[in-house]
């Protein structure tokens, strides 16, 4: 009996989490490298992230994500070579003026590494990454760039908080070394950018992994890859809002496909508000602030509504994303590529 409520728990954990075998970031928007390795290097200095992410606050086992990321450019050498290119004070930096005299990137490299942590339950999984990317320009305002990113995953489990059996229980004897087990993990991407828009395609997970969570196969997890589509266009509204909708289009094998609407308003370069639409799923809004040239927070809370998911789950989600830029020799307040 105590075997079959394990299992049944099991089961519940993967139907919350089978859309989420990768996690849920509702500002993409802010730090797109998370999810594409092809934006590694792509501004003026080493940008570092850190978030966290709680999700489905006061649900039991509900999923909780955290991660760090940094990335910084190669060879890189930017159009403001002289001190006239260095922003006049008083002046909007994001005006109409700076994206006329927008120009592409030279050709050059970047490397990063991530460490993702994603919980859901007494389930641990985790990503550790590095990356490598190569930026090349195609018009004289047009970039293209392609990345990869490999490293290590694994799946753990905390058998201190399986509630439903004897931790010698027969039925869990044999996971404990199964989902400890260390596998690669390589991911892949490309990023087309412009003054006014980007678009970009991703693959992670792109080597599935099997997971038995019990020791007579009454259980099964197959993780497999997770492609991403993302695009988004800048509006100028004004000298000093800049309006940029975006869509992400996830696609997981076996799975609908999930869509996200995003839209970002900025004002100037110091703070900007937001919201995402995840259709059939939920809803948030967003705001962040550029403190200083070399810090930036944003929040978001989502509401879900999703039909698919237990009632108990239908509660708040809270994201913090935490930006440092490093050797920001320009003062840039704000991304000049991803913004």
């Amino acid at each position: 009996m105590r075997k079959q409520l394990l299992v049944f728990g099991l089961m519940m954990i993967g139907v919350i989490a089978a859309a989420q075998q990768r996690p849920h970031y509702t500002q993409y928007i802010l730090n797109p490298y998370v999810l594409n390795p092809a934006l590694t290097g792509i501004e003026n200095y080493t940008d570092i992230k850190l978030s966290y992410r709680n999700q489905w606050v006061g649900f039991p086992g509900a999923p909780q994500t955290v991660y760090a990321t940094i990335h910084t450019p190669i060879g890189k050498e930017d159009y403001r070579t002289s001190a006239t290119s260095f922003g006049v004070p008083g002046e909007n930096p994001r005006g109409k003026q700076y994206w006329e005299e927008y120009t592409a990137a030279e050709a050059h490299h970047g490397v990063g590494a991530s460490v993702v942590n994603y919980k859901t339950g007494y389930i641990n999984r985790f990503y550790a990454t590095a990356s490598y990317a190569y930026h090349l320009g195609l018009t004289p305002k047009l970039n293209l760039s392609a990345g990869f990113a490999a490293g290590i995953s694994g799946v753990n489990v905390d058998a201190s908080k399986i509630q439903l059996a004897n931790p010698v229980d027969p039925a869990i004897g044999g996971f404990t070394s199964e989902l400890r087990k260390i596998k690669p993990e390589l991911n892949a991407g490309l990023w087309l950018y412009s003054d006014q828009f980007f678009a970009g395609a991703s693959v992670q997970q792109i080597i599935p992994q099997k997971i038995n969570l019990v020791d007579d196969n009454l259980y099964k997890s197959t993780l497999v890859p997770h492609v991403f589509v993302t695009t988004g266009y800048r509006v100028l509204v004004g000298e000093d809002v800049n309006v940029m909708p975006s869509v992400m289009l996830r696609y997981i094998p076996s799975m609908p496909l999930y869509v996200d609407i995003n839209v970002k308003a900025q004002y100037q370069d110091r703070f900007w508000i937001g919201g995402n639409y995840r259709i059939k799923e939920g809803f948030a809004a967003m705001a962040g602030f550029n403190i200083s040239n070399v810090v930036n927070v944003g929040y978001s809370y989502d509401v879900n509504n999703s039909k698919y998911l237990l009632q108990y789950a239908q509660r708040g989600t809270h994201e913090i994303v935490i930006g440092f830029l490093l050797g920001n020799k320009y003062g840039d307040l704000c991304p000049r590529r991803v913004w």
